[in-house]
């Protein structure tokens, strides 16, 4: 029996020592054979061991995860996923190994160390709004609409183009999928996420577009005395629209189809209207482009959803035969509304010509026929005003034409078997007028002067050109004889 006690004693005292000169050797520091994440923790105090991993962290954020879009692949930082990790938990962890529980356990663990050694991982989490962002601004970009079947048209004879499939991200099960890679299972080395997509199929076929033979309506404006910047746009408009296939139901928009009006999408400055007066603005001319197809589409009988007047009457057409874009909040929409597809034809010719003819599937009767017939319903004729100008002298006079205003009304008028059977009114359109303004110059005689701008306060133009005139005699009998 004293045997035993002996022997226990003697390994107790042993146990005692062994770690008596662990504890001494650094009690607050992580014992050794001890990694986290593989970063060599051993002999680290506390802030030591979190300041290594946060530079292996800082290090690991530099690396990426490849994610897969469709056909497509982007190496994404970890940076961007505002990735955190559970250090100060697996430090503290750290620095317990060895150092608690009863003497045997301690004990245990030293060993254990000494043979194997020991690795904690750190658990991650992904800011969830970061995701959300990334996915948002950076993913969506390889986003791809479908392009559908279409139709180009050489030498009078149309040809099929097929259709291409298009593609998009699912924003919120893509954010929820790579939350998830994140936390679960990254690893060392290379990291691949397929992120969810949904393949969305492109419209028609070649059977839809066969029916896309028959002419619909057309129509042709001049612009023969535009400038050579204006020919410009005009001629790029009409590009922009040809070829331009719809289908059923769906709805055309000039200002999209045709903008921006940049240099590089083949615009130049030139003359438009802007509050009722002509200014130079990139794209100017791009109007008659949109009044040509508007007549085009009126003679095609399509539904025209959206249509505005200009400020002032253009001469290409008859009044409210125009139709008018500026920027967003004027365009000219038409929609498909027939059961087949339709095709845009728009050309323009060296003799400074556009056209603009429409294709589909003729299914009115052939014995009907149809014209439109423009009616002006109220003419405003130009006001006068008298404005004075001290900076000129007595006898300059300056007039600068006004300009009439008009409102105007379009019809359609039907023929069955040349026999009119109907008439619908199309619009009815308002044209701003603009005043004749005469500017009189009053720098002079102070009697003279006093005489003319009493009369350019009566507005009385006859009254103001007898002081004119009665300003220049003066003029001339206080002339030296030659």
């Amino acid at each position: 029996m004293k045997k035993w006690w002996s022997a226990a004693a003697v390994l107790v005292s042993l146990l005692l020592m062994s770690l008596g000169m662990t504890v001494c050797a650094a009690e607050s520091t992580i014992l050794k054979g001890i990694t986290i994440e593989g970063v060599d923790v051993s002999g680290m105090t506390k802030d030591e061991a979190m300041n290594a991993l946060t530079a292996y962290e800082a290090k690991l954020g530099e690396e990426t995860l490849t994610l897969k879009i469709g056909d497509q692949t982007l190496d994404a930082p970890l940076s961007s996923f505002g990735v955190t990790y559970s250090n100060e938990d697996a430090v503290t962890s750290a620095l317990q190994v060895g150092r608690t529980g009863n003497v045997v356990k301690r004990y245990k663990e030293q060993k254990d160390l000494q043979h194997n050694g020991l690795n904690y991982t750190l658990s991650r989490t992904a800011n969830e709004e970061m995701v959300q962002v990334y996915v948002q601004d950076t993913c969506t970009k390889y986003d791809q609409d479908a392009k559908n079947a279409s139709l180009t048209r050489e030498n009078g004879e149309f040809t099929f183009v097929p259709g291409e499939e298009g593609r998009e991200i699912n924003v919120d099960s893509s954010v929820r999928a790579i939350v998830d890679y994140l936390e679960n299972d990254w690893t060392d080395g290379e990291n691949f996420l397929e992120l969810p997509v949904q393949v969305t199929k492109p419209e028609g076929s070649a059977e839809d577009l066969a029916y896309v033979k028959d002419l619909l309506g057309s129509f042709t404006t001049s612009f023969s005395t535009s400038s050579a910047d204006r020919s410009k746009n005009v001629n790029s408009g009409a590009k922009h629209v040809n070829g331009t296939v719809l289908y059923p139901g769906e709805t055309f928009s000039m200002y999209e189809t045709v903008a921006p009006f940049t240099a590089e999408n083949g615009y130049a400055m030139a003359g438009s209207y802007l509050n009722g007066e002509v200014v130079d603005s990139m794209g100017g001319g791009i109007c008659q482009v949109s009044t040509t197809l508007y007549n085009a589409v009126l003679r095609a009988e399509l539904e025209v959803v959206e249509r505005s007047p200009h400020s002032m009457t253009v001469h290409y057409v008859e009044l409210s035969e125009d139709a008018a874009i500026a920027g967003t909040y004027k365009d000219f929409k038409f929609k498909n509304s027939t059961e087949y597809p339709i095709y845009i034809e728009g050309y323009t010719t060296s003799d400074k010509k556009i056209t603009f003819n429409i294709y589909g599937k003729e299914t009115r009767d052939s014995n009907r026929s149809i014209s439109f017939e423009s009616v002006l319903v109220n003419e405003v004729k130009p006001n006068t005003i008298l404005r004075d100008d001290a900076g000129q002298g007595l006898g300059y006079k300056n007039v600068s034409a006004g300009k009439t205003g008009y409102v105007a009304e379009l019809y359609k008028i039907v023929k069955v078997n040349g026999v009119q059977t109907d008439r619908i009114k199309i619009n009815k359109s308002t044209y701003k007028g603009s005043d004749r303004v005469v500017t009189y110059g009053t720098a002079g005689d102070p009697t003279l002067s006093e005489n003319l701008r009493a009369a350019i306060a009566a507005q009385d133009e006859a009254l103001a050109d007898a002081n004119v005139a009665a300003a220049n005699a003066a003029a001339a009998a206080a002339a030296p004889v030659q």
